[in-house]
């Protein structure tokens, strides 16, 4: 390190040849610094093709770099749809161009992401990450067996936003205490739940590699512990919000409206001993930038979606490490190890180099992302980042 600064490379079971390179002369003296893996998300909107005006390739990397991120993998609810080899292309040309860390797409399990037929799979699988309708779900069950069949036969996984549609009714938050307080309508539980539980049965029947989007109720965690104890090959994620945040912290903006929405104590109390326990294998950040109208209409009418990827560590650092829920060693699991390890990415040198001693307040306008929208704005949280390295070459410096 230089002459007035020091660092320390976090050991991590699993990593055992984790061996970060670093430019010592880009970071300043006068810190002691940690060095962690570099993180993946699985789960990130950068919506372009399609809506650029919210994110783009290039903004969404960067926020991913500032983050600690460097691989990502990208939701299909884009257009095009990536269904076939020919759309999913639009996509991976811009990646080519414009990313500045590893982006690993995801195919539309369904054309258009509309439920009523399979998406090319076999001349998508050799170029995306694994097949996902997030944003929307796979509503039809003969539709979902028909996706795991053809999933297990071309060695990918499955990932699913878990939501009944004839369950939701209107809502826009969930169906809490906050909700009946101030007469907005609410979004069940079961709506998430009850797709989980008819996405398992279908799991065990088939055979498919099956993860489960952004979990946030108590019923969610139950089931899938009860499924990895019978043997069923599923993993899951929950997003930091879900971790944090319950409907107690709900305000009137849409900085705090997300799908699934911060549901109750109770829930968020059973996704932190999900974490603890290993029954939720992975943090993702669920990174959804809008633009600046569009999350400008309340609870009610402002589009689904926060900014996640410049939050994500500090906020789970502060959350859940400095007050002795997990270890640094267990966050670093869930944000680089698990979720390279499950979608078959490769463990690499990669890494981020923090000052856990740094705080800052979070302040959206200087964020590297298109979206500003964060339930964390103003808050104080420790963790700062001052180098994010991919491929051995700095993608971020303070």
């Amino acid at each position: 390190m230089n002459m007035n600064g020091s660092y320390t490379v976090l050991k991590i079971k699993g990593l055992p040849s984790f061996a970060p390179v670093i430019d010592k002369a880009l970071l300043p003296a006068f810190h002691e610094y940690t060095v962690f893996p570099g993180f993946c998300d699985v789960h990130v909107h950068f919506r372009e093709p399609g809506f650029s005006y919210k994110e783009t390739i290039r903004t969404g990397t960067l926020a991913a770099a500032r983050g600690g991120f460097t691989d990502v993998c990208t939701m299909p609810n884009l257009d095009p749809v990536p269904d076939t080899a020919e759309h999913l292309k639009a996509q991976t040309d811009l990646i080519e161009r414009e990313a500045v860390i590893r982006v690993h797409p995801y195919g539309a399990v369904t054309a258009g992401e509309k439920g009523g037929q399979l998406s090319d799979m076999e001349a998508l699988a050799p170029n995306v990450i694994a097949f996902s309708d997030d944003g929307k779900g796979v509503q039809s069950e003969e539709m979902m067996r028909a996706a795991m069949i053809k999933a297990r036969s071309l060695g990918k996984i499955i990932a699913a936003h878990c939501e009944d549609g004839t369950l939701l009714c209107g809502g826009y938050i969930h169906a809490g205490e906050y909700a009946a307080a101030h007469g907005h309508r609410g979004i069940c539980s079961e709506s998430e739940w009850r797709q989980i539980e008819r996405d398992l049965r279908l799991a065990a029947e088939t055979g498919c590699a099956y993860h489960v989007c952004h979990i946030s109720c108590k019923e969610s965690v139950d089931l899938i512990r009860k499924a990895k104890s019978a043997g069923i090959d599923v993993t899951c994620e929950t997003a930091p919000h879900y971790l944090l945040l319950d409907e107690n912290d709900l305000r009137e903006d849409g900085r705090f409206k997300m799908n699934p929405p911060l549901r109750s104590a109770s829930d968020r109390y059973a996704l932190t001993e999900g974490v603890c326990d290993g029954t939720i294998d992975m943090i993702a950040t669920d990174h959804a930038p809008h633009s600046r109208e569009e999350k400008a209409y309340g609870l009610e009418k402002s589009a689904f979606g926060v900014a996640g990827l410049e939050t994500a560590f500090p906020a789970l650092y502060t959350g859940l490490v400095k007050t002795g829920v997990i270890t640094a060693e267990r966050l670093a699991e869930l944000m680089a190890v698990a979720p390279r390890d499950r979608f078959g990415l490769p463990q690499t040198n990669d890494c981020s180099v923090w000052d856990l001693n740094a705080s800052e307040t979070v302040d959206p306008e200087k964020f590297a992302s298109k979206g500003r929208a964060t339930p964390f704005e103003g808050s104080e949280l420790y963790g700062v980042c001052f180098m994010t390295v991919s491929d051995g070459k700095p993608v971020y410096v303070k």
